[in-house]
């Protein structure tokens, strides 16, 4: 059973999860916090479910985490300054704070692949999606979703990259509380350096993806392309070097190593 008195002890925020919203069932956290009319407007809210009934990833895959052993939970960013900012770079940020908080509170060594995927041992140990709900041109919410495989060990499905979680890495239970403290305290910082710094954000980023320079194929939908991971440019777009060293600028794709 989560224990909000632990969790509330070990959170050390300003915004980020000080309104904090629990449920044992929802369809998706990203869908409740997007829903037109809903009740949810206070920037930073963190919505958290045990299981969620519809959970998805990128392209709408379905996202399986069993009850009560992993963490499933979105966060609501309402403040125009992060409305009218890079979602790649908020992304980005994302994945650092999970990746941060691995590596402080296991010192795991973590890896991030491009856009939204945080790798332990090369296995798939979080996966990250942003959504955002417009009027016109104009964005009017966005949240940024979390799952991170922390108690699991049984995985259903196919996957294009193993699932691992912190319990597999460990071999002993990890305690949900301290990991989802951790995780938004760092997010916050990293919010507050992606509106100061955003360099600093795709520097760090970069340093933790070791795909960088290999030689890759992105697939989306069923066109596949192939070439070498040149680099990340300043929106944290791929850039794919092909064989004719010309450089195209990718935005979206599924990333594997050739």
């Amino acid at each position: 059973m989560f224990s909000f008195e632990n969790f509330d002890l070990k959170l050390d925020t300003d915004f980020i999860g000080r309104n904090f919203i629990y449920t044992e069932e929802a369809d998706s956290t990203n869908s409740v916090l997007l829903e037109k009319g809903n009740k949810y407007t206070i920037n930073g809210t963190v919505f958290f479910t045990e299981k969620q009934l519809k959970g998805k990833g990128r392209k709408n895959r379905p996202w399986y985490s069993a009850k009560d052993l992993n963490l499933t939970f979105s966060i609501l960013l309402a403040h125009k300054k992060y409305l009218s900012g890079n979602p790649v770079l908020l992304n980005f940020a994302g994945s650092l704070a999970v990746a941060n908080a691995l590596e402080n509170l296991y010192q795991f060594r973590v890896e991030l692949k491009w856009p939204n995927d945080v790798l332990v041992n090369g296995k798939k140990i979080c996966g990250i999606l942003i959504e955002s709900t417009s009027e016109g041109s104009k964005i009017e919410r966005l949240v940024i979703g979390f799952g991170i495989n922390v108690n699991q060990t049984m995985f259903q499905g196919s996957y294009a990259v193993p699932p691992t979680s912190v319990r597999l890495e460990i071999n002993e239970n990890a305690e949900r509380e301290r990991l989802l403290a951790e995780v938004l305290n760092n997010f916050e910082l990293l919010l507050i350096s992606l509106i100061e710094s955003p360099e600093t954000i795709l520097k760090d980023w970069k340093q933790k993806c070791s795909m960088i320079g290999d030689k890759i194929s992105i697939s989306e939908g069923e066109e596949v392309k192939y070439g070498i991971f040149e680099d990340v440019d300043e929106n944290g777009f791929l850039l794919l070097k092909d064989q004719n060293n010309r450089i195209e600028k990718i935005h979206y794709g599924d990333v594997s190593l050739r």
